[in-house]
Parts: structure tokens; sequence; C-alpha cells
């Protein structure tokens, strides 16, 4: 009896929820009962799931170089017995599983997120390093509605009362909705989830959740099962829960910030740090090429259209590649630490992106930076501004895909179908987007026009 079955059979677990993530984060796969999911060992999808959209559709592999078998064959999932988790909210007893993908000859599938960031971690191994991060989620709790044309409102608390105004770091804010976050804590420890601590962010009614550091690929499942885990509480509480970018007009973007450093996996020391305590040359070559390749992976860390409307100009996400230390206006901020744990916080990804691939490109970046020796900007003292580094960000998703799309650093590292079918993914949800008329228009364009 391997670790897996003997889990299963001392949590006297009764189905199998048998998940894989897609390019846009969502689980997808097959719920089993767990004898049938012993005996089978895995599953098996459609190869198409992987190139499945945000709406349910499918992209047109035809124009996409033929990335599919035309029978649109199986590929084979193989469970990880280190990704196993506990659905407490489930009535029947229920473990879900994250599986690998191979295809029929034991090969990764290169359009898998889980294997593109696992492709990314063996280029630190390969080096005798190995990374650490430490996420921090951020996101909304909204009164429910059926109606996607309408704003979303904050929801009620335990005073009876809707949050108006912002309330940054509030303690009494936060506890108006104390039942939902007990159970999400409750639901968190029993899953083993590595959550820290719990802040009310500048938005209204919008919080964030911090990750303890720990090994990425851990932590990547951690953020993919904990957004199903708050989704769920939130409703148990008749609300709900969003980790869109930019939820609410004239409210403040969600992030999923980064901290990120590096170990030598032979000494346990911080390669960001020299033997006097002083930053190293890995230290400021690593944020060199976090800002000189950046641009070119930005889909994979804000990969939606409304991920932009983060970016605009007044809000309060840095649309800046700067950095310097303890500077929350920077893109890229260094805090406070001792040397061993010199680290740094990329600001950039939104709270929507995969975390398997917002991960895997923002450790990719660095390592890129490190191994070409790039030189970083000089740090920002004060306010940063968007041009002082002359590296800017792509403005929209259009423009970010375009320098995705022509990246070879992108090719190389992280595969050709990757680059191929996550550029294709992303087109076809915008042909989606751009055939819906918004209220904007409806409301500025109707009787003016």
């Amino acid at each position: 009896m391997n670790k897996l079955e003997a889990f299963l059979k001392e949590q006297k677990i009764t189905e199998v929820e048998c998940v894989i993530c897609d390019m846009t984060g969502i689980a997808r796969g097959k719920i089993a009962p767990v004898d049938k999911f012993i005996d089978e060992k895995g599953m098996r999808l459609p190869e198409s799931v992987l190139l499945q959209t945000v709406t349910g559709d499918y992209v047109d592999d035809e124009a996409y170089y033929g990335l599919l078998n035309s029978a649109d064959i199986d590929f084979v999932c193989v469970p990880d017995e280190n990704a196993v988790f506990m659905l407490p909210w489930t009535l029947e007893a229920t473990a879900q599983v994250i599986h690998d993908t191979y295809d029929k000859m034991g090969n990764p599938l290169e359009l898998s997120p889980r294997n593109v960031l696992k492709k990314v971690l063996k280029l630190y191994e390969d080096k005798g390093w190995e990374p650490v991060i430490a996420p921090e989620m951020e996101f909304y709790l909204t009164s429910r509605s059926d109606d996607p044309d309408l704003p979303l409102k904050p929801p009620v608390g335990r005073s009876g009362r809707a949050e108006s105004g912002r309330q940054s770091f509030s303690i009494d804010a936060a506890n108006e909705y104390d039942p939902l976050f007990e159970d999400m804590y409750d639901w968190c420890e029993a899953q083993e989830l590595d959550i820290d601590t719990l802040i009310h962010e500048e938005g209204t009614a919008q919080m964030e959740i911090n990750f303890s550091h720990g090994n990425p690929l851990a932590l990547a499942d951690q953020v993919f099962v904990f957004k199903r885990t708050l989704r769920e509480a939130a409703l148990k509480h008749g609300v709900c829960a969003t980790f869109m970018a930019k939820p609410v007009t004239n409210e403040p973007g969600s992030a999923m910030h980064l901290h990120q450093s590096v170990i030598d996996k032979e000494t346990g020391k911080n390669i960001f740090t020299r033997e006097d305590g002083t930053m190293s040359q890995n230290f400021l070559s690593y944020i060199g090429g976090l800002q000189r390749f950046m641009p070119e992976f930005l889909p994979l860390m804000a990969p939606n259209v409304n991920s932009f409307r983060r970016f605009l100009p007044g809000t309060s996400a840095p649309v800046n590649l700067e950095w310097g230390e303890e500077n929350r206006t920077c893109g890229l901020r260094i805090p406070e630490s001792s040397p061993q744990n010199r680290r740094i916080e990329n600001r950039i990804p939104g709270a929507d992106a995969n975390a398997y691939l917002a991960i895997a490109a923002s450790l990719l970046c660095g390592y890129l930076g490190i191994v070409e020796d790039v030189k970083p900007s000089t740090p920002v003292q004060g306010r940063a501004n968007e041009d002082r580094s002359g590296i800017s960000l792509p403005q929209t998703l259009e423009e970010a895909m375009a320098m995705m799309e022509e990246s070879q650093y992108c090719r190389k590292y992280l595969g050709e179908d990757f680059t191929t079918g996550f550029v294709a993914v992303k087109r076809a949800e915008l042909e989606n987007f751009r055939r819906v008329v918004s209220s904007w228009e409806r409301e500025f364009l109707l009787l003016t026009v």
C-alpha cells in the first residue's frame, strides 16, 4: 500500500476529485469513488482540455499549427501523492488529488502549467539552487448577484451594515466577516495550507492572505487549492469571494505579490547575500533579470483583459519595473530583512494569474538575469515613476501577447508548444470579450451618437 492509498483509507475517504490545473487556473478533471480511483491509479482526459478557455470554449487548433492530435486523443494523468488535500466542506469524506500530466509515451505534457513550473525549477536544480517563495493573495468579498451587468457591492457584515469607505489594516472591519474567516482558517488547517496573516487591504471589503515561505511547487498547489477553499467558505456564508484583478471600478486592484529568494543547496546560504552581509552580484542580476525579461512574460502574470485595468494610471498598483528598499511604489520591492532572509517582492502579478505560471515566469526572469549577468537600474529613493528604468510594461493584453509570442526566451525555456498554446487560449478569450457590448457603451453611446 503506497502513501496515497494509506492516506485515503486512514481518512475514510469515499470520493476523490482527480484534478489538473488548466491554462486559466480552473480545476478540470473527474470525480471517482475511492475504490475506482485506487484501482485505476490515475485518469485520462482529452488533450483539448489543456487548450480550453475561461469561458469553456476551445481554441481553433487548426490555426495554431496542430498542437493537438486531430483525433483529440487522451493524455494520462498520474496522481501526485504529495498534492492531496481534504475537502472539509463536502458532505461525503472527499479528497482532492492534483495530478501530473503525460503523453502516452510517458513524456510530461508541455501545455500543462504545473509542468511549466517544474521545468523552471529544474533549471535551478541543475545549478544546485533552491528557490524559496512566499505568495500574498489579495481578494474582494462581495454581495451575491445574478446580473453580471450590475456593479459589485460589498457584503453585509455582522453589524448588519455593508462596509463603506476604505479601511486599510482595520481589525474591526476584518472582524465584520469573522464567521467566514473562521471557517476559512479551519478548512485551510484541515488541508495543511500554510497560510499566515490576514489583513484588511485598501479597497472596500478587500482582504489579503499571506502564505508562509516554502517550496514553489508546493505553494503553487496551495494557492490553487486556497482559491477554491475561500470561494466555498464565502458561498457558505452567503457572499462571494473574487480574485479578479480589478473587480470594482475606482477601487484598488488585487495582486499576487511574490516574495522570492534563492538558497544554495550545498551551503544552505542565501545566494542574494555576500559573506559580509551585503547584496551579492547574484541578487543584483536577479533584479536585472526581472526588469529585462518581465515584459516578455507579462501575460503569465496578467493573463486577462481585466488584468490591465489594475495597471491604469492613478491606481495603487505599481506600473513600473523600478526597484527600491522598503518602497511599495516600486514594482520590485526589497523588504527590510536579515542578510540570510534577503528577498525580492515582485508586486506585478495579479491575483487572477495562474499561480503555477506566474511563479514560473517570475523565477525564470530572475534566473535569466543571473546566468546572463543582467545589470539592474539604479534603485529608487522616494516615489517611483514609470520611465526611470527605461523599461516599460505593455499596456494592453494584445501588446503583451505579441511580445510573448515573439519572445525567443519564452519559446526556448517554456517550450514552443506552450508559448503557442497559451497565446492561442488568450486570443480566443479576447475574441470572446470583444463580442460583448459593455454597460459603458450603452450608458454613453446609446442616445448620444
